[in-house]
């Protein structure tokens, strides 16, 4: 799990890095509305959903290979 945290970290670490370099008008208007936080909380949302949902496989996948 720490792993995963640490992975994380970097990943919007290098994401924010990255997207400073740019100037986009879509994201400059979203941003001055206040729109771009309710954009980066949905996308948040969905991939936390996604990680838990394969940690749930995995973890089911584990107990059935363990099973047989």
């Amino acid at each position: 799990m720490r792993k995963l945290a640490f992975f994380v970290f970097l990943l919007l670490g290098y994401t924010a890095a990255f997207a400073q370099a740019q100037s986009v008008e879509m994201a400059d208007t979203m941003r001055s509305s206040g729109k771009i936080y309710v954009v980066i909380v949905t996308i948040i949302i969905i991939f936390a959903g996604l990680a838990i949902y394969l940690f749930a496989i995995d973890r089911r996948l584990k107990k059935i290979e363990k099973n047989k």
